[in-house]
């Protein structure tokens, strides 16, 4: 384990020596495709050791009985076996030095608690050995650059283009349909899957890739968090190193949720903490495959770098209104192209074409060879201009051919990023020409457009780092409302002034010194939903309100069980003013979180609600506070003053250090 945490994963992802457990020479069969990938498919010139009791030689190769029989300890061991007998091998793996082991066998974790008992006995190997586990239930993984395969995928051999992506999945079948985008020029350099995570998790491999000089884009398919702050410091170890990080997470719903822990056990946790969280971190959400494949290919080729202006670029009008359509209501800007650039297009193209963008060349392409180049050259190079979006609707042959030989030609050396959008279900030679020059077209303008946005979000996206500020000791253990009321005072947070009292004579006496009106609320062990029980009454504007809220409070208490023993005396709070919601929470999945909205009723309502990782600084908090549907009420609105934004960004901040 590195200082940092994180484990050195060279030896599982670039090992010398491998041992495939369970090796056969049946086809069709686990064991057999697996050393098949990594004998005749792999460019792997370390050491092989099939392990099968029952053979001498298992495709050629000299077979062993055992890991004990083995010359020495191996990197890896692949295990190739059924899930009763993953434990005993497991253990023979940690006696005999094993590096790593690989499950791929199903049946644990996702069936049920005696599932989840055994994979707490692999973490156990792990711990007491040092061996560490990858899996179970797994497809193993494919360092595609390095042409190694340690996965039973029988179409493996297929894998043939690698690249800058790294993807990190925890399920087989969207990560195999993730590597297929080779088919459209784009590429994966590494794949790692890994299933139930027993021991390594997604963090593990995230880490790893921040780190890989081969990976320039990191793409996530998650299914949940085993350990979520440890993700979250994975993602701020990208972040820092300027590595996007583009994700899908699945389990949104509450079907998804039932999905997710049926497949692979999975923590799915709060869709809308995961989202924010994300934000928070600068991971890029998309919402199926295609974004993600898309959205990752996008980031591969154009890094992480500030962009504004965005030109549509088309020889067809319809089509360059409908792409600046897309643009607007996605709230993104279109260029305003300069002086220059208009006066040259105009010298190029007809009359009747439109140069201010969106750019219409017209058909006028059709005939005139040199037109489409000549201007696109102009556009790419328009100082305003960062993106060029080009939407080809249809495929017209030759002249789509010669517009992506255009494209191509000029790619490299763009000063703006060319973007080219394949509209139609004709996938002919310029589509073909596109993924050969690394300009994979996108197939739609509205997953174009997407994408774009997130590359623009993210290169605006700056990392927000924080150490909590050091507070006084927080009391220990369960406290009521005026217990922690005085315990966050301490903090330095502005509380009502109240009075703890234990009748209504006292009450009355507490309401004189602090001043009527006043608020009276019952202090009762475990009742946290004081309005609907009744254990709140407001605006008590005498002596003779207080003793009446109190009996009557006292009274719809007994008939819930609850005496009224002890309640609370506060100053009632005036206008002007705005009620909102600071609260603090421990997420199952991602640990401290603090969430803020307008207060009272608003919050259940309206679902208006932003949270963020605790601890955070003042940057973060204000942006909290600015990312609310409700944001404008808390400015000045009609003769009303607006808020205190520096007082409610303190209290987040101090809020989000007490939760660290």
């Amino acid at each position: 384990m590195g200082a940092d945490g994180f484990p050195d994963l060279s030896r599982l992802l670039a090992p010398r020596s491998v041992a495939i457990v369970g090796a056969s020479e049946r086809p069709r069969s686990v064991g057999c495709d697996t050393l098949r990938n990594l004998a005749e498919h792999s460019d792997f010139d370390g050491e092989i050791f099939p392990v099968n009791p029952g053979r001498d030689r298992v495709l050629g190769l000299r077979a062993y009985p055992g890991m004990s029989a083995l010359p020495g300890p191996v990197d890896v061991a692949v295990l190739c076996l059924p899930a009763e007998a993953v434990i005993a091998a497991l253990r023979d793996c940690a006696a005999a030095g094993t590096g790593f082991a690989v499950v791929f066998t199903s049946g644990f974790g996702e069936t049920g608690a005696e599932g989840r008992a055994t994979e707490a006995g692999m973490a156990a190997i792990a711990r007491e050995s040092g061996m560490r586990i990858y899996g179970p239930n797994s497809p193993g993984l494919s360092n595609i650059n390095r042409r190694l395969g340690l996965t039973f995928s029988p179409v493996f051999k297929d894998d043939r283009l690698g690249g800058g992506i790294g993807l990190v999945t925890q399920g087989g079948g969207l990560g195999r349909a993730f590597i297929q985008a080779s088919e459209r020029g784009i590429g994966t350099g590494l794949w790692c899957s890994t299933g139930n995570e027993a021991d390594l998790t997604m963090a593990d491999f995230v880490h790893h890739m921040v780190g890989d000089p081969d990976i320039r884009v990191i793409a996530l398919l998650a299914e949940g968090f085993r350990d979520g702050p440890r993700f979250l410091r994975a993602a701020r170890a990208a972040a820092r190193a300027g590595k996007p990080v583009v994700a899908m997470k699945v389990g949104k719903s509450d079907y998804g949720v039932a999905a997710t822990r049926s497949h692979t056990a999975a923590l799915a946790g709060s869709a809308a903490v995961t989202s924010a969280l994300f934000r928070q971190h600068g991971i890029v959400e998309v919402d199926d495959l295609d974004e993600l494949i898309d959205t990752a290919a996008l980031f591969e080729r154009a890094g992480i770098a500030p962009r504004r202006g965005i030109c549509v670029y088309s020889f067809s009008g319809g089509t360059a209104a409908l792409a600046a359509d897309m643009v607007g209501n996605a709230g993104l800007t279109l260029s305003d192209l300069a002086p220059d650039t208009r006066a040259g297009l105009r010298a190029l193209a007809p009359s009747y074409a439109a140069v201010e963008n969106p750019v219409d060349l017209t058909t006028q392409v059709f005939t005139q060879d040199t037109l489409n180049h000549d201007c696109l050259s102009l556009v790419a190079r328009d100082p305003s201009t960062d993106v060029v979006l080009l939407p080809i609707p249809a495929d017209y042959g030759p002249i789509t051919d010669r517009a992506a030989e255009d494209m191509a030609a000029l790619g490299p050396d763009s000063p703006a990023l060319l973007l080219p959008v394949w509209m139609s279900g004709h996938r002919a030679r310029g589509y073909a020409k596109l993924n050969e020059a690394g300009l994979a077209p996108f197939r739609s303008l509205g997953k174009a457009v997407a994408a774009l946005g997130r590359l623009i979000w993210r290169g605006d996206w700056q990392l927000s780092e924080a150490e909590a500020p050091a507070l006084p000791d927080f009391p220990p253990g369960d406290l009521d409302e005026a217990q922690a009321k005085a315990a966050l005072a301490t903090l330095g947070l502005t509380v009502p002034e109240g009075r703890v009292v234990a009748g209504a004579d006292a009450a009355q006496r507490a309401a004189r010194e602090i001043g009527f009106p006043v608020v009276l609320k019952a202090l009762v062990p475990g009742l946290l939903h004081k309005t609907e029980a009744g254990a709140v009454a407001i605006g008590l504007a005498d002596a003779e309100a207080l003793a009446a809220a109190w009996e009557t409070m006292a009274a719809a208490l007994a008939r819930q069980g609850h005496g009224l023993d002890r309640a609370l005396v506060e100053r009632m709070e005036q206008g002007p003013g705005v009620e909102v919601m600071a609260g603090l929470h421990r997420d199952p999945v991602f640990g401290p979180v603090v969430s803020f909205g307008l207060g009272g009723v608003m919050v259940e309502a309206l679902g208006d609600v932003s949270h963020r990782a605790a601890p955070f600084g003042r940057a973060e908090a204000r942006a909290m506070i600015d990312e609310i549907r409700g944001r404008a009420l808390l400015g000045p609105l009609r003769g009303r003053p607006g808020a205190d934004l520096d007082a409610l960004t303190d209290l987040l901040v101090t809020v989000a250090a007490l939760g660290a």
